[in-house]
C-alpha cells in the first residue's frame, strides 16, 4: 500500500502496480498504437507516391509523433489515466495526491516513455520500477504520477473477521445503544479491508476508530488488547444482540405474545398467569412475579362467581341464617342490601 496524502489530509491506502501488470498494460497498449501506426503508414505511403523523398520523410515523422507519441498522450488525458491496457488489467494513473491525471502529466509520462519504452526497448522503465519502492518508471517521477490498481478482488473483503476466541463475550456488559449507525459501518469496513491497508495507515484508522467508540461507551480499550481485536470482539458482541433480539421477536410472534422484552423469570411467570387465565377466568389466583407467586393471598370469590362458565342452571337459594358454602358465615362476605 501507500500512504498518499491528499490536500484535505487524508490518509489514502492505494495499492501500487507492480512490474508484471504494468508490463502487460504496456504490451497491449503497444499492440494497438502499432496497428494503428502500420494502418497509417500504409495509408500515407499510398498518397504520397507522387510526393519526393523529403515530404515523404516529413510525414513519416508526423505520423510518428502523432500516432505513437500523441495517442497515448491524447487517450490518458481523456481518459483521466486509463488506457485500453491499463482499463483490461484493472490499473489507472492517479497523481502523488490521489487526484486524476491532466494533460501535463501525460504530456511529461509520453515524452519520456518514447525514451525509457520505445527508445530502450522497456528496459530503462523495467530497471526503474524494479528499483522504485511504487513501482513507478521515470515517466511517473517526473510527472508526479502513479500508476495504481484499480480492481481489488472483492471476495476476500466481503466477510468480517471473527474476534480472537478469548475476547468472545468479555464485552457483553457494554452499553452499545449510544453508538451510531455510520460509526458501526465505518468499523466493519475497516475490519474487511485492514488486511489490505498499509501498517502505518492501519494503525491510525484502527485507533481512530477505538477512540470513538471509546467516546461513545465510556469503556476504554482493556490494556494488552490490540485495538484492531477490540474492534472485531465489539462488533461482534453487536452482532450478537442483534441475532437475539430478531430470534426473541420472532419467538413473541410465533406464540402470539406482545413483542414487548421481559426478563427470563417475569416470562415464564407472565406465560403461567396467562395460562390460567384462558383455563378459568375466573379462577382465584395470586398476583405472579417474576420469580412465581409472590403477594398475599386473594380473598376467595362467592361459590356464585365461580360456576362453570356457561352453567345457565340457577344458583339455589338458602334460608337467612344457614351456613353453607354460599352464605355468608362460610365466606365471611355479605350480599349488599
Amino acid at each position: 500500500m501507500s500512504g498518499l496524502v491528499t490536500g484535505e489530509a487524508v490518509v489514502l491506502g492505494l495499492q501500487p502496480a507492480r512490474l508484471p501488470s504494468r508490463a502487460l498494460a504496456v504490451a497491449i497498449d503497444l499492440a494497438v498504437v502499432l496497428a494503428a501506426f502500420v494502418t497509417t503508414t500504409a495509408g500515407l505511403a499510398v498518397v504520397s507516391v507522387s510526393l519526393d523523398e523529403a515530404a515523404g520523410a516529413a510525414l513519416a515523422v508526423a505520423s510518428f509523433l502523432l500516432v505513437m507519441v500523441g495517442g497515448p498522450i491524447a487517450v490518458e488525458t481523456l481518459s483521466h489515466g486509463r488506457s485500453l491496457g491499463k482499463l483490461a488489467c484493472g490499473l489507472r494513473v492517479v497523481r502523488d495526491d490521489g487526484g486524476p491525471i491532466r494533460f501535463r502529466h501525460a504530456l511529461v509520462r509520453g515524452a519520456m516513455g518514447v525514451v525509457e519504452v520505445l527508445g530502450t526497448l522497456g528496459v530503462v522503465a523495467c530497471v526503474s520500477s524494479l528499483v522504485s519502492a511504487r513501482g513507478r518508471r521515470l515517466g511517473d517521477v517526473f510527472a508526479g504520477t502513479l500508476v495504481v490498481r484499480e480492481r481489488v478482488p472483492a471476495g476476500r473483503a466481503a466477510v468480517v473477521p471473527p474476534p480472537p476466541p478469548w475476547l468472545v463475550g468479555r464485552f457483553s456488559q457494554l452499553d452499545l445503544s449510544t453508538v451510531p449507525d455510520e460509526l458501526w459501518l465505518a468499523v466493519r469496513q475497516y475490519l474487511t479491508r485492514m488486511r489490505q491497508l498499509d501498517p502505518a495507515v492501519d494503525r491510525s484508522i484502527a485507533d481512530r476508530l477505538a477512540a470513538d467508540l471509546v467516546a461513545r461507551t465510556g469503556v476504554p480499550v482493556p490494556p494488552g488488547v490490540p485495538t484492531a481485536a477490540f474492534l472485531a470482539a465489539v462488533v461482534s458482541e453487536r452482532q450478537t444482540r442483534d441475532v437475539r433480539r430478531v430470534r426473541a421477536t420472532a419467538g413473541h410472534r410465533a406464540s402470539g405474545h406482545p413483542t414487548a422484552y421481559l426478563p427470563s423469570g417475569a416470562q415464564e411467570g407472565a406465560q403461567s398467569g396467562a395460562r390460567q387465565a384462558l383455563a378459568d377466568p375466573f379462577r382465584p389466583h395470586r398476583p405472579v412475579g417474576p420469580t412465581g407467586p409472590t403477594g398475599p393471598a386473594a380473598p376467595v370469590v362467592p361459590t356464585a362467581l365461580t360456576s362453570p362458565v356457561g352453567d345457565d342452571s340457577p344458583v339455589p337459594e338458602r334460608a337467612p341464617g344457614t351456613t353453607g358454602p354460599g352464605s355468608s358465615a362460610a365466606t365471611g362476605f355479605a350480599p349488599p342490601a
